[in-house]
Order: C-alpha cells, then structure tokens, then sequence
C-alpha cells in the first residue's frame, strides 16, 4: 500500500467505529413501545434507559484520553467497539432490567471512545497542517451514521423485528473491533499533535465559573439534539401527526443533515459578529422552532417539518463555536482539558433531558393503556417536550451574561 492511501486506510477504522456508534446511540429510540413492553416500564423508566447511556459517555471522556495516549486507538477502539456490541447482545435478550440499564451504560462508556480515537490517529498518521481539515471530513462521515440510524434502521425493524435488528447491529460493531485490532497500526513516523489530556491541569478548569458558564450553556442548549433528535422527536411526531415510524424517522434525521452543513455556515458569521453573538441567536432560533413544532396549528405538512428540522440541525452546531469559545477562555497549554471538560458535560445534557422529559411525560399522563403499557397523548409529549425551549432560553441568557464578563475584563486589562 503506498503512503499516500496508507495514512486513509488507518483512519477508516476509528471513524467506522465513530460513524456505527450514532446508530447504536439512536436505535433505541425507533423502539420505544416494544422497549417499555419488553420491561414494563414507564415513560419515566424509558427516560432513564435513555439517559444512562450519556452517563456513560461523558463518564469515560477523561479515561478514554488517558488510555489512548497509554496504549494506542488499536487496543483502544477495539476493546470499545467489542464490548459495545455483547452490551448491546446482553440488551437485546435481557429481560432484567437492571441489567438493561447495566448494557446501555457500558454502550455508551464505549462509544466514548469514537471521536477521541478518530482524533488520536488522524494526529498519527496526518501532518498537523491537515488536522483540522481531517476531524472536519469525520464529523460529516460520522453524522451520516446518525442519518442511516434513523429511517433505514426503522423500515428494518419494520421488516424483521428489533431484536433480530439489534443482534445484527451488535455483531457488526464485534466485527469493527476485531478488524482494528487486526489491521490499524499505533504510530508513524509523522509528528503527532499534541491532544493529550493534561489531567493536572483539570483542577483548574472546575475553578474557572467562565468555563463553568459555557459548560452549563452548552448543556442547556443541547435538547434539540440529544433531548428531541436522539430519543423522543420520532415518537413526537407518530402522535401528533400520526406519521408512521420510518417516515417520522426521516424527518428527524433532517436535523442531522442540517448539521452536515451547520459548522462552515456558523463558523463564518462568527468571524463577523462573535462567537458569543451567534450562540445567543441560535438559541433564539430554537426557541422560535420548538414553540412552532409544539404549538403550530398544522403540522401536516412534512416539506416544511423537514425544513424546519434543517434549520434546527443548523443551529445545534453552534456547539462547535462553544468549542472555539472555550479555546479562548484558557491557556494553549490546557486546550486539551477544556475541550474534553466542555464535550463531558455536553453530553451529561442528553441524562438531564430525557430523565426530565420522561419524568414530565409520567406527570401529564392522562391514563391511556394498552395491553398494560402507558400510551401517551400529544398533549403529555407537547408539556415535556417544553422543556426544551425553556432550557435554550436560560442558556442563551447564559451566553449573554458571559459575554458581558468577558467584554469587561479586556476593557480592565
């Protein structure tokens, strides 16, 4: 293989395994009916299934670093990937729950392991001058893996039954971890960016209330994607427009399209009018969606639900100016540390959201049964779904108040 094609080749591996985690991230949500009647649970119980896997997830972003500067994203994705898919076997034909919840931990804890590998070889085996372009090209790959979790994975479960599905899914992501350790390499000879996790400096950042600020923001901000996009959006749109599942499923992943294009868009109206100045606006952008999306007359009308999902998955990128702000909050020498701190708490938004949605859901129940299991009226998802707008205010308004401190300590210096 000539060194041009081997630099690619070794990156393929980790961003297989980016891209496959989106879909075992999502598919849990195309089954929300068979899910509850599998372990009898509530919209509640649903929740927190949902919102164990972020747990997960933004518990290993810190370890998972530490492991990849110590033994390479060989071992690393390897480990992650195979014990993604027996968590996932163990979900499929488990019918403890605690064991349910037990076997979306330990997805999510490896899934952890997606972008930070995809990141640690792009470093090895690309020069620094073709990093950023690099970790560009895998988000628009991996978010193609959110796109096909949704409406392609829905007519399958369709076709052949969720856990026929979910076994299917579990021996691919085995298959993913057994050809990375077969096949990818640790190093090369090309000089490695310097990402590594400066555990010494963390303390730092938990004292800094500007970091603490974006963080929570960020958090807030994050429920049109990991609150609505993730879990609850395709069984939103079954009650309130009676949408079968695989359709309802292609509009929501309209989000993740927009999102292919959101970064570039947002990046350059930041050059002109500040990171912060266009956080703000894209919280109010999703205010004004949400609020239409929960209480438009008609919402018939798929063309424009699907525009609207666009825009939506356009401004859920101003993540990636979250990122760029953060950078400019602290030292070159602890970037590495505040970004991973940053995604940690973004993701612990997807626990907050569906806990407090599933919960919300429970409480505006209005007695509806089938065959023993909560069936949930439009009114009970348009209440819990609320709490997504609210919260992109009180982030958005979180945004301007760092703005005001920051403006006011470089006029002080």
């Amino acid at each position: 293989m000539s060194k041009r094609i081997l630099p690619y080749a070794m990156w393929v591996f980790p961003l297989a395994f980016f891209t496959y985690q989106f879909i075992l991230r999502l598919w849990p949500s195309l089954m929300m009916q068979q899910i509850m009647q599998q372990f009898q649970i509530d919209a509640t119980g649903f929740g927190l299934l949902a919102s164990i896997y972020y747990y997960g997830y933004a518990g290993m972003q810190l370890p998972i670093a530490v492991l990849l500067d110590r033994y390479g994203a060989r071992y690393v994705v390897c480990v992650c990937a195979v014990t993604c898919g027996l968590a996932t076997l163990l979900f499929t034909y488990t019918s403890n729950w605690h064991l349910a919840l037990l076997s979306r931990f330990l997805v999510g804890a490896g899934s952890a392991a997606g972008f930070l590998a995809t990141s640690k070889v792009i470093s090895q085996w690309f020069g620094r001058q073709y990093y950023a372009r690099m970790v560009g090209f895998s988000f628009t790959v991996g978010l193609l893996g959110a796109i096909y979790g949704g409406k392609p994975v829905s007519l399958m479960v369709d076709n052949f039954g969720w856990q026929q599905v979910a076994f299917v899914l579990a021996i691919v992501s085995i298959g993913i971890g057994v050809l990375t350790l077969l096949f990818l390499k640790n190093s090369n000879s090309t000089e490695e960016t310097d990402t590594a996790i400066c555990l010494k400096d963390f303390g730092k950042i938990l004292k800094s209330p500007s970091i603490w600020l974006l963080a929570i923001a960020n958090l807030l901000m994050v429920g049109p994607l990991e609150g609505f996009a993730d879990v609850w959006g395709v069984n939103y749109l079954i009650a309130a427009i009676n949408l079968n599942k695989a359709d309802a499923a292609g509009i929501v992943s309209c989000i993740f399209v927009g999102m292919l294009f959101g970064g570039p868009l947002l990046a350059a109206f930041a050059k002109r009018f500040s990171n912060y100045s266009v956080i703000t606006l894209c919280s109010v952008g999703m205010v004004l969606a949400f609020v239409y999306l929960l209480f438009g007359k008609d919402l018939s009308n798929t063309y424009i639900l699907s525009v609207l999902f666009f825009g939506v998955g356009i401004l859920c990128c101003y993540q990636v100016l979250v990122f760029a702000s953060g950078s400019e909050l602290v030292s070159p020498a602890m970037l590495g540390v505040t970004i991973a701190f940053l995604n940690c708490i973004n993701m612990l938004g997807g626990s907050f959201f569906h806990s407090t949605i599933g919960w919300a859901m429970d409480m505006f129940w209005t007695g509806l049964t089938d065959n023993g299991i909560r069936q949930y009226a439009v009114e009970s998802y348009q209440k819990a779904l609320l709490i997504i707008p609210l919260s992109a205010v009180v982030g958005g308004g979180l945004v301007v108040i760092l703005k005001v401190i920051t403006q006011n300590k470089s006029q002080k210096s």
